[in-house]
């Protein structure tokens, strides 16, 4: 029995039967509005041939890290370096065929695959920046560093792309507050003190990964938080824009995407994992808040 106050989505796939009726694959070729808000049940490889080309402003990928996980009881295991870089290089393909010219593209990866992916990646795209966001979870080692960071890689198709600084830039506490001819000097007064919006950097430090009491919290062993997800959304694509993501897992990007007013295209080949997400986006119908976002400002959690 589960505590009353642990909210972790993990309904058996035996429960699930109407969510995932929602989510067939593909047989046909599909246009550009049979794609949006949409969750398909398949594997990215052999359902990319059906989807659009260049329909995509945004692609957020978080594919297999280069490690032994279960996804509901299918196992990806460790491969070499190269099998790892071909692996990426296939489904990257399909992603440069998918996404529109002024697409950017957030590859998801851990610190051993993000050194594989910064050598593959400037064969598809431009390379623009490599986020380092941390990661409070994680196990110690008696001979080693503990590891708590995970790498977004930000790439674009083009020298033209969607970029909304101000949708994500940071509230942090002044400690020096100038003022110039007696005007506050880029800070405000607010009811949490004396604040400043500033650029975000590179590296994130105020994400909280999904745990049991949050209602964001799946059984999926590898979920990112919908802060993160909600992030890369805001300053990469605007409302209506067409977001997809090609190893959708427990569907964190549709469930951000339709609280934020994008449209999706989620692309997963656990049913288990497409049934979780249907549900999710279920939610996200009355529920549109997410963790640590409130009235356009970014909070630690």
């Amino acid at each position: 029995m589960k505590s009353s106050k642990n909210k972790t989505l993990d309904l058996p796939l035996s429960e699930c039967g109407e969510y995932l009726k929602r989510c067939a694959a593909p047989t046909a070729p599909l246009s550009a509005a049979d794609c949006a808000d949409r969750v398909i049940c398949g594997d990215f490889f052999a359902v990319s041939k059906y989807l659009p080309e260049h329909a995509f402003s945004l692609v957020v990928a978080d594919p297999p890290y280069n490690l032994r996980k279960d996804y509901a009881g299918e196992v990806f295991s460790p491969k070499k370096a190269e099998e790892y870089a071909a692996f990426s290089r296939r489904w990257l393909a399909q992603v440069k065929r998918l996404a529109a010219e002024n697409a950017s593209v957030y590859v998801c990866c851990d610190w051993r695959t993000s050194v594989i992916l910064g050598a593959v990646l400037p064969e598809f795209f431009t390379v623009r920046s490599r986020i380092t966001w941390q990661r409070e979870k994680g196990r110690g080692a008696k001979k080693n560093w503990k590891n708590c960071m995970e790498d977004i890689w930000f790439c674009t198709v083009s020298d033209e792309y969607t970029f909304h600084l101000d949708a994500v830039k940071q509230v942090r506490r002044v400690k020096a507050p100038y003022r110039v001819n007696g005007e506050n000097k880029d800070w405000e007064s607010t009811a949490e003190g004396r604040v400043r919006r500033t650029c975000p950097s590179n590296f994130w430090d105020d994400i909280t990964v999904p745990f049991w009491s949050m209602a964001e919290n799946t059984a999926h062993p590898t979920q990112k938080p919908e802060k993160l997800i909600a992030k890369l959304l805001l300053a990469s694509s605007s409302p209506g824009d067409s977001v997809l993501d090609p190893f959708g897992g427990a569907g964190t990007t549709a469930a951000v995407a339709k609280k934020l007013g994008r449209r999706f295209t989620l692309i997963e080949k656990s049913e288990q994992y497409c049934a979780w997400s249907m549900i999710r986006l279920e939610r996200a119908e009355t529920d549109t808040r997410i963790q640590g976002y409130e009235n356009g400002v970014f909070y630690k959690n």
